[in-house]
């Protein structure tokens, strides 16, 4: 591994950069901030490209998902890639990633990118879990109303030139009960939104939460799928989630209840979901994410839930507000900028989290150490050994699964101080990536 790694410097005399936020600290750059290029795809708020661009970088911006073959070419020469759903960032396309340094997710999940490879690339992953999340509440609500009026196909009669008044089974939200399966960020706004419009919620979720509002935990996912009127689903693409709402789960749900999936589309098993709308024994259905989607705009979209009696279909839209996607842009854009410049990965879902306190803007002597090597025995008191030579101001290091982070401030005399420490670590057999920040 010691073959792939990285040094990124400037030379000592531009070490006076300001951090314009605060004047007393310095703002740290890894070398002349115009050399660091970032792909942006899949159409990132335009907030996130000034950001960047701001920080100095070289952005390269598409609106769409690029090809594998595309994709591997241009992922080749840049040091921050951003994405949304659709781009698939495998072993095989981020194995010719050579300068690589970070990629931001500017969605929720993660499950697009192999995150242990790109651990033990030495690439640090970046999402967004929690600014969609008001967005997403919403459309639940409004997917809720919608059902419990048939109000999907009134309106395709009427574009059909139909007239159909009916008022059998069509009903008010107030006093139904919501069954919420996954309390996290989002649920608990849905939980918030319902209670304000007359409705009971329960919900279960695999972690203990404290309930808000008049809302109650249920004991089992059964509890929730028997009891309530409309059961909304908020849970992660894991293993145990897989297929978690199949054909036994909707047998459980109550005749004439409704399930809205906004989570995952490998949650809920599409073609018994589309054999319980047609048999009658769900009123309805709102599904906004499916197991394979397509990877642009346009017709070719096939799916078993299509023509499914008062069943709402969307493309993936729960999180594509404007408000949603500039707090997104906002907290990965930000997110790169400081791995990059600070090394720090506060946040990082496939690294562990560390970071170091700001050096004090009257500080010219101090450097920034940052290394991503193997979790083994030893290799922490490689670098220390190294650093006993130097004053260390302060450092961190920890671990997450096969891969450990480390961080230190370390006080240099001049440049050739700091290449001696860089030759000494990149020694180190286990390294993966070593990055100098001045």
């Amino acid at each position: 591994m010691a073959g792939e790694l990285k040094i990124e410097s400037v030379p000592i005399s531009r070490r006076d950069s300001f951090n314009a936020r605060d004047k007393h600290t310095r703002d740290l750059k890894p070398f002349n901030s115009g050399d660091i290029k970032v792909l942006l795809l899949e159409n990132v708020s335009p907030k996130a490209v000034d950001i960047l661009k701001r920080a100095g970088y070289q952005v390269d911006f598409y609106t769409k998902a690029l090809d594998k073959e595309t994709l591997i070419e241009k992922i080749k020469d840049v040091h921050a890639v951003g994405i949304r759903s659709k781009t698939k960032l495998t072993e095989e396309v981020l194995s010719h990633a050579s300068k690589l340094l970070t990629i931001g997710c500017f969605c929720i999940g993660t499950n697009q990118v192999d995150l242990a490879y790109a651990a033990s690339r030495g690439i640090c992953v970046f999402n967004s879990p929690f600014s969609n999340s008001r967005s997403v509440a919403e459309l639940v609500i409004a997917e809720i109303i919608l059902l419990a009026r048939q109000l999907g196909d009134r309106s395709r009669e009427m574009h059909d030139g139909v007239w159909n008044k009916v008022s059998k089974n069509c009903y008010e939200i107030r006093g139904k009960t919501l069954g919420i399966v996954g309390y996290g960020h989002i649920g608990t706004q849905l939980s918030v939104l319902a209670e304000s419009l007359g409705m009971h919620v329960i919900w279960y979720d695999i972690l203990p939460v404290m309930p808000i509002g008049m809302s109650k935990a249920a004991e089992t996912l059964d509890e929730v799928l028997a009891e309530a009127d409309f059961v909304s689903c908020h849970v992660p693409e894991t293993p145990e989630t897989k297929n978690m709402i199949g054909a036994r789960e909707l047998a459980v749900m109550k005749k004439g209840s409704y399930l809205i999936n906004a989570s995952r589309g490998t949650v809920v098993d599409i073609e018994a979901l589309a054999a319980a709308l047609k048999s009658g024994h769900l009123a309805g259905a709102a599904v906004d994410v499916y197991p394979s989607e397509p990877l642009a705009n346009g017709p070719g979209f096939e799916s078993a839930l299509r023509n499914c009696p008062n069943t709402l279909l969307t493309p993936h839209i729960g999180g594509s507000t404007e408000e949603a996607q500039r707090m997104i842009g906002i907290e990965v854009a930000t997110a790169i900028t400081k791995f990059v410049d600070s090394g720090t990965s506060i946040n990082a879902v496939n690294f562990a989290e560390c970071d170091l306190r700001a050096i004090p803007s009257t500080d010219r002597t101090t450097a920034r150490i940052v290394n991503v090597h193997q979790n083994v025995p030893g290799v922490l008191r490689q670098i220390n050994n190294i650093l006993a030579n130097y004053n260390v101001n302060k450092q961190i290091s920890d671990s997450k699964g096969d891969v450990a982070y480390f961080m230190a401030d370390v006080t240099v005399q001049n440049q050739e101080d700091i290449t001696t420490i860089y030759e000494k670590i990149k020694e180190i057999q286990e390294n993966i990536i070593t990055r100098v920040l001045f």
